[in-house]
């Protein structure tokens, strides 16, 4: 939906193509949004020319631009479990839950993982010491309770990109 919605813009406004933020670690990953693009003819630069994400963070980083090492901040729909119907109330409900600790102060990477009624929050490790427990943990937990969710969980793995991709020790794959 995201391409078919972008393409009459970006044409609209004198563009002929579409790109993307794909890098090459992205292509060692199921991300069925990256099938889509392709699909619908959108172009990943940073893939074709084999860009890690290492490496354009220490481009950018030395070019001095301030967003060097922003964390990545994929779609919303990425933190659905496979199966689980994309719909606009699900996705408000992660957004809210993640703005939520950014404003408490959860820093680097972050996902909430929709689970139904369970939010599975996943932070970067070293800073799993500091929410883990007590008054950092109840703020925490309410955060994510204010978006709608009944139960939390903070995921003691800590950050995992693609964390959804795995299905009982064994990657998901599609058709899988």
């Amino acid at each position: 939906m995201l391409w078919r919605t972008l393409f009459p813009v970006a044409r609209a406004r004198g563009f002929e193509s579409l790109v993307d933020g794909t890098n090459a670690d992205d292509l060692n990953d199921y991300r069925p949004g990256g099938r889509a693009a392709v699909e619908q003819g959108v172009a990943s630069p940073l893939a074709t020319v084999g860009l890690t994400k290492a490496e354009i963070r220490e481009r950018t980083r030395d070019r001095g631009w301030p967003w060097w090492d922003r964390p990545s901040s994929p779609c919303l729909a990425s933190r659905l479990p496979y199966g689980t119907a994309v719909t606009p109330e699900r996705l408000r409900q992660v957004e809210v839950a993640e703005s939520a600790l950014r404003e408490l102060g959860v820093t680097g990477n972050l996902r909430v993982r929709y689970y139904g009624d369970l939010a599975r929050v996943e932070i970067d490790r070293p800073l799993l010491a500091r929410w883990r427990e007590g008054a950092a943990y109840e703020a925490l937990a309410n955060a994510v309770l204010s978006a709608g969710f009944k139960r939390v969980e903070l995921d003691a793995r800590g950050f995992r990109s693609g964390s959804l991709n795995v299905l009982e020790g064994g990657a998901a794959l599609p058709g899988h």
